[in-house]
């Protein structure tokens, strides 16, 4: 937990590093209330893959991962389309996004949460976890935080598109929040983002949940 705070000045300093975000867990599969004090993760978009090699390979932080830590997983994203800002910007501004196609999709929303709006926003979360756990086609998701509360991201790994599009779309409780959301302007910033997840590393829970995905749409992988 301390390095939430002292990694800060290093990361500050690392070369091609444009936008990066520390971020805490929780234990449900979106944003909720209980916090994985275990568990922890890092956003972070980069100049170039050249630039992204370069931390892992010289810095402490990368090496302390690779030490410390129980189980990792890297995904690398290549962004496909955003929407809204993350602290006052679009973190993917001005750089092209890949051309979409078959496959595997990442989801990453993030919000901003009123302070009026925090008791409506978190009664309205169990449905929408409960349809996210029973949905065909999610292999993977996690709520993550900037601050406890009020700053919440869910980042998802999905199939395909078909299948992100069947959970936003056509799900009646994840229908019902996005309704409350923009009726009583439950937040203050918010930002959804889709890549195209193009290669990883290590394990989530003890599988790789890419793989899993290219597997399940070739088995030859």
């Amino acid at each position: 937990m301390r390095h939430m705070a002292f990694d800060r000045p290093l990361l500050r300093r690392t070369g091609g590093l444009l936008f990066w975000r520390l971020l805490g867990t929780g234990r449900g599969r979106t944003m909720s209330l209980g916090a994985d004090l275990r568990r922890w993760a890092m956003f972070a978009f980069w100049r170039d893959e050249g630039d992204l090699e370069e931390f892992l390979r010289t810095s402490p932080i990368a090496a302390r991962w690779r030490t410390e830590a129980d189980e990792s997983w890297q995904v690398r994203l290549a962004p496909l389309a955003s929407r809204g800002a993350w602290a006052g910007r679009d973190p993917f501004g001005g750089h092209p996004a890949r051309p979409g196609g078959a496959g595997p999709v990442a989801v990453l929303t993030r919000a901003s949460i009123r302070a009026r709006r925090l008791v409506a926003f978190y009664r309205s979360v169990p449905p929408v976890e409960e349809l996210l756990r029973r949905q065909d086609g999610c292999l993977a998701s996690i709520g993550m935080g900037e601050w406890p509360l009020a700053r919440q991201a869910t980042f998802s790994l999905w199939r395909d598109r078909e299948a992100v599009s069947a959970f936003a779309y056509r799900g009646q409780a994840h229908q019902r929040v996005i309704e409350q959301v923009r009726s009583h302007a439950w937040y203050a910033e918010e930002l959804f983002a889709r890549f195209v997840p193009y290669a990883s590393e290590g394990t989530w829970d003890g599988t790789d949940p890419l793989r899993q995905a290219h597997r399940e749409t070739d088995p030859r992988r």
